[in-house]
């Protein structure tokens, strides 16, 4: 059974191969749209969903598909990815200095069987107190284009959150500990220290990978 990537974003490719599963990429593009009075929750959750049948649909064999969505809110509101510089601006400018919720969703669709399963990655992001100059210096750079809520929790250079208590990797965009949780359930095990290799990785200690795979 091949084990496919539903996603172009690097980040997501370097944490799943943490696990030491052999896999490949395929890219799912779908409107990223939020439907009216559509939850975070279940906003995230369809999309993963969706990212996943539509690879489903295009390839054949039996292929396991993961597919994962991230998006960044605040309150109630949904904040994407920025249109340009100016929107990215406002974005950060939103979130400084407040706690805010990161949610990754995850699907794994088993192709032979339709089997589904998906999980949610909730996390608290506190950020720190930036000044507009440093804003100004990110957006002015384009990272901040292609990244829901308009920043990489990993950039070295503009380093945007003050502190973590939760899941790391669910803030990059895949929360592998949530993705062994879901592929021992398709009786795959993890084909390395899944928790070890993260923390490592991401050079964090993890409060929560214990709670999450006991």
């Amino acid at each position: 059974m091949t084990l496919i990537l539903a996603s172009n974003s690097p980040r997501r490719r370097q944490l799943l191969s943490l696990a030491g599963w052999e896999f490949t990429v395929s890219i799912a593009d779908v409107d990223e749209t939020p439907l009216e009075n559509e939850t975070p929750a279940d906003y995230v959750l369809r999309l993963a969903e969706t990212k996943a049948r539509v690879i489903a649909e295009r390839t054949e064999g039996e292929h396991l598909i993961l597919a994962a969505d991230t998006t960044v809110v605040d309150g109630l509101d949904i904040l994407g990815k920025p249109a340009d510089e100016a929107e990215a601006v406002a974005m950060l400018t939103r979130l400084r200095g407040r706690t805010h919720q990161v949610f990754t969703a995850i699907a794994l669709l088993r192709k032979s069987d339709s089997r589904l399963l998906t999980d949610l990655c909730i996390t608290d992001v506190p950020m720190r107190d930036y000044t507009d100059e440093e804003i100004r210096a990110y957006a002015a750079s384009g990272d901040p284009l292609d990244k829901a809520g308009a920043y990489a929790i990993q950039h070295a250079g503009f380093r945007p959150v003050a502190r973590m208590d939760g899941c790391y990797a669910g803030v990059m965009g895949l929360p592998l500990c949530h993705v062994v949780r879901l592929m021992r359930r398709m009786n795959i095990p993890p084909a390395a220290d899944v928790p070890s290799n993260c923390q490592k990785f991401l050079e964090y200690t993890c409060p929560v990978f214990k709670s999450i795979l006991s």
